[in-house]
């Protein structure tokens, strides 16, 4: 089986438009999260998100194409660009080998109701000819069309495992040899007043208004649900033969994927963790990794009550003892849960970690949660060099995933095989 490396990142969040913003506040512990301008949200209980500033998809989208589509691929497609011109292919690779596969949770859901609504009240004229198209799979293509790749293109929708389950279905891929690179990653733009007023109802939102930026806190006694956020990730994985024959940069080895499903409820972890700790040993095992060799673990950490006791009970599961000895942190207390994007940006700050050196914080932690004992960073930043890192995703639909990342080393051999 063939290695594969992380040649590209591309990112937008409420932190910053690319991933130069983006890392650096979240290194530094400032939140994206404010007051929602995008409708008004006085009837809720929660009225705080994570938006992302001063967006213009005019940057990266011809007009015809932002009147055409949806906010969910205006993101989903500059994250895309911004990973392949990272990436610096130029016309190195094989576009007949090389594929896509992005992953979302609401899609183009507040384009369709726009659309029916302009339908039921200005007629079919008013409605834009493309609405058609305004379905998942719609987001790969047009990546796919604007770049000229020819392998196959896949839409993921696996709610809040997307991003996580899109990289390791292209891992597979190329592992095995049918494509040589892809675009992988996760968009969603899920702030419009149907969907925030029904999360908002379920009540898995955090309530605490303000200050806005204390409003998203994971691993805290006192939280109170996730900060519902808007954007995209996206990363650039090649065969580490490929990279290297062209000559690209790598930031790091993608290494291991593992995913199932707790069967269980379509909002809540199952309370025993025990579906979760598997996908983490699956993502070990898959890596060739042993759990004492893990350095830092990038969490999914949504600030729920459920979640993130749960998911400290994944990892000490699946770590066992090491579980107590390494850095855990969540970049949600700083960017909000962007949903299917979640994952996706949460790989490209855990290849960050390693390429970088810091392991980034995780903020608010106001009161420690006795059934939340793992170090989660909260004194800011720590300078560390990781060369192992577990990123762990769990989403709405009892859905598990992980991945593993590796710093990459020019010879290393893979001590494990993907399992069958």
């Amino acid at each position: 089986m063939r290695r594969v490396v992380i040649t590209g990142l591309g990112c937008l969040t409420p932190c910053g438009i690319g991933v130069e913003e983006t890392w650096d506040a979240v290194v530094h512990g400032r939140s994206g999260t404010k007051p929602i301008t995008a409708f008004d949200a006085r009837a809720c209980h929660s009225r705080v998100a994570g938006e992302i500033p001063d967006f213009r998809a005019d940057d990266f989208l011809a007009r015809r194409e932002v009147q055409a589509f949806s906010r969910c691929l205006h993101f989903g497609f500059a994250a895309a660009r911004m990973a392949w011109e990272d990436a610096r292919v130029g016309d190195a690779l094989d576009r007949d080998r090389v594929g896509v596969c992005l992953g979302s949770a609401v899609g183009a859901i507040s384009r369709n109701i726009s659309d029916g609504l302009t339908f039921d009240e200005r007629g079919i004229e008013r409605v834009h000819p493309m609405c058609p198209l305004q379905y998942p799979g719609s987001l790969p293509a047009e990546v796919a069309i604007a770049l000229g790749l020819r392998g196959p293109t896949y839409a993921i929708s696996t709610a809040c495992t997307a991003g996580a389950d899109a990289a390791g279905l292209a891992l597979g891929l190329i592992a095995g040899g049918v494509l040589d690179a892809a675009i992988v990653g996760g968009s969603d733009a899920p702030i419009f007043p149907l969907l925030f007023h029904s999360f908002d109802r379920l009540q898995v939102v955090s309530r605490l208004n303000d200050p806005p930026a204390r409003a998203s806190r994971p691993f805290s006694r006192d939280r109170s649900g996730f900060v519902l956020s808007e954007g995209a990730g996206a990363v650039v994985l090649e065969a580490e033969e490929v990279a290297r024959e062209r000559g690209a940069r790598v930031y790091a080895e993608l290494a291991g994927f593992g995913a199932n499903s707790d069967a269980h409820h379509h909002l809540h972890p199952a309370p025993d963790g025990r579906q979760g700790a598997r996908a983490v040993e699956q993502a070990l095992r898959h890596a060739g990794v042993r759990p004492a060799e893990i350095d830092y673990v990038n969490a999914h950490g949504t600030g729920t009550a459920k979640n993130d006791a749960v998911e400290t009970s994944i990892l000490k599961q699946a770590l066992g003892e090491h579980a107590y000895r390494i850095p855990v942190s969540s970049s949600k207390s700083m960017l909000g849960h962007m949903i299917g994007a979640a994952a996706a940006v949460e790989l490209i700050l855990s290849t960050l970690s390693i390429h970088a050196g810091v392991v980034p914080p995780t903020i608010n932690v106001v009161e420690p949660d006795p059934e939340c004992d793992l170090d989660y960073v909260t004194e800011g930043a720590r300078a560390l060099a990781p060369r192992v890192v577990l990123s762990t995703s769990f989403g709405f639909g009892s859905r598990n995933a992980a991945l593993v990342v590796r710093r990459y080393e020019a010879g290393g051999d893979r001590r494990g095989q993907p399992e069958s």
